[in-house]
């Protein structure tokens, strides 16, 4: 499945991401740099009741958000990590088996860690300025 939309339509990728959920509360986004994947797991946490202001956490590494239910998602970043040791060094393996929303940006070099319980997503720029999102 796929969705082609503009950054102004976020909301709608967002929804569509939600939809596409099942059981899974691991999300993990691949793209290339600038095609969206922060800008729409804010969204995403947005959906999820994230009142909070967000931030990347390009350089924390991992951000943890509360929603208003009291539920927390973890946001995570991992392109600065050079392999799963790193991450796992990181906390990232604590986040991912908590049971809790883990959203995952770059998550290439923890492939092992994310198991069948894991909707992947891929992020790719289209023309028009547009976005394509795909569930690999």
């Amino acid at each position: 499945m796929e969705l082609q939309f503009a950054l102004s339509e976020i909301e709608i990728a967002a929804k569509f991401i939600q939809q596409s959920l099942g059981k899974n509360r691991i999300i993990a986004f691949t793209g290339e740099m600038g095609a969206g994947k922060t800008t729409l797991s804010q969204e995403f946490c947005k959906k999820l009741g994230v009142t909070a202001n967000m931030s990347s956490p390009t350089f924390s590494i991992i951000n943890e958000y509360g929603a208003q239910d009291g539920s927390v998602i973890y946001h995570m970043d991992l392109y600065r990590l050079k392999d799963e040791e790193e991450a796992i060094a990181a906390g990232v393996e604590e986040c991912l088996f908590s049971g809790r929303f883990c959203l995952v940006e770059w998550p290439e070099i923890i492939d092992n860690l994310l198991g069948d319980d894991c909707l992947r997503l891929q992020i790719s720029l289209a023309p028009d300025n547009k976005r394509l999102l795909k569930i690999l």
